[in-house]
């Protein structure tokens, strides 16, 4: 078995009560315990969430519920707002191209957030936007956007809101309801702390409002197909989903439950600047702006001179860390390090111990240990 530490913006580390949960007997996905399994998971998912709206769990990573949400919402040729400043967001393009929408981008450069002003004058100018995309946590860049603020700007407007919280559901503030999010939507493998493979949405009144007269293109993630399965007695889904992932889920969701919310993203908050405090201690620099940085994860600079494959290869060869690198044009440019999920003092202290004999390593000028000190001191 490998004991190699991940340290990724996902999947993240899993407990082993999440492990013996599905480890459990597979049971009758159209039975009664069953029935009563994944609506313990859907309500548990929808206190996560902070909505009185019904949850429903997809098999599928977190792309599969970006999918759900657009495809659900999109008659061809509706005009979109994208606001994209990382991978996640040019997905979120992309699958609305995919299923025929007009896309109407706002591009923010990379290691910054959309500020709601920006989303008000995008919206203003222009008519007839059905709905805007923002993700919340762009794990690509490390840098987190205020839902909050922009769900003050949407009420003015007929347009719904769609939110990505894949990165940052239980690592950071989301409140559904009172921030009028529309559809939201989150994956199993990180700040849950779950196995991969799972995903939830949940949907407005109003949301449900334009789903009811859109003619879905989408035939596995047909949410009115879910909704009338979780409906039935016992509830179902419309397909076979993963029962024992859904185990797994609905663990995790009670440790976290158990925990506290609050407590979860304060402990998350604190990771992140044990984290960057971190960095700064050794002399690297975050990617993003400083006040626009992730609570779940840090992209931080490639020192110069040294590869990714220099940095991140002695760290997963040498010390069984696994840090994540860039995406797109910032592939061997940055290296990001998750701190989500189950992350404590415990796994950062390991992280930079890491981090820092590797920077020896490839004769970068050091102290061994200031890092490490600033993770104690953020614990403390």
């Amino acid at each position: 078995m490998d004991q190699t530490l991940l340290m990724l913006p996902g999947p993240t580390n899993v407990s082993n009560r999440v492990l013996q949960a599905i480890s459990k007997n597979v049971v009758n996905h159209r039975s009664v315990i069953f029935g009563e399994i994944l609506t313990e998971t859907s309500e548990l998912m929808s206190k996560m969430f902070k909505t009185n709206n019904q949850s429903y769990l997809l098999t599928g990573s977190g792309t599969a519920a970006m999918e759900a949400s657009i495809a659900n919402i999109l008659n061809p040729n509706d005009k979109v707002l994208n606001v994209i400043g990382g991978k996640f967001g040019e997905r979120l393009r992309d699958i609305t191209k995919a299923f025929g929408g007009k896309s109407i981008e706002f591009n923010v450069e990379w290691g910054d957030c959309v500020k709601p002003e920006d989303v008000k004058k995008a919206l203003e100018d222009n008519e007839d936007i059905k709905f805007v995309t923002v993700v919340h946590n762009e794990t690509s860049t490390g840098v987190t956007t205020p839902i909050k603020e922009i769900g003050d700007v949407m009420r003015d407007y007929d347009a719904l809101y769609v939110v990505d919280t894949v990165s940052s559901l239980g690592g950071d503030h989301v409140d559904v309801d009172r921030y009028g999010i529309d559809i939201c939507f989150t994956g199993s493998q990180k700040c849950l702390a779950a196995p991969p493979g799972m995903a939830a949405i949940t949907v407005s009144d109003d949301g449900w409002k334009v789903i009811d007269k859109v003619d879905s293109n989408t035939y596995y993630l047909n949410l009115k197909k879910y909704r009338d399965s979780g409906a039935g007695t016992p509830p179902e889904t419309p397909y076979t989903p993963s029962v024992t992932l859904i185990y797994g889920l609905c663990e995790a969701l009670k440790i976290i439950d158990e925990e506290g919310l609050d407590a979860r993203i304060k402990k998350h908050k604190i990771a992140a600047k044990a984290t960057r405090e971190a960095v700064k201690a050794l002399g690297l620099t975050l990617f993003p702006k400083e006040e626009v940085s992730s609570s779940t994860v840090t992209a931080i600079n490639m020192p110069n001179g040294v590869s990714d494959s220099e940095l991140r290869g002695t760290m997963r060869n040498e010390y069984k860390v696994e840090l994540a690198g860039g995406q797109d044009h910032l592939k061997g440019n940055v290296f990001r390090i998750g701190h989500m999920g189950n992350t404590t003092y415990k796994e950062l202290a390991i992280t930079f111990s890491a981090l820092e004999m590797t920077l020896k390593k490839l004769n970068f000028d050091i102290n061994l240990g200031v890092g490490v000190a600033e993770v104690n001191r953020a614990f403390i």
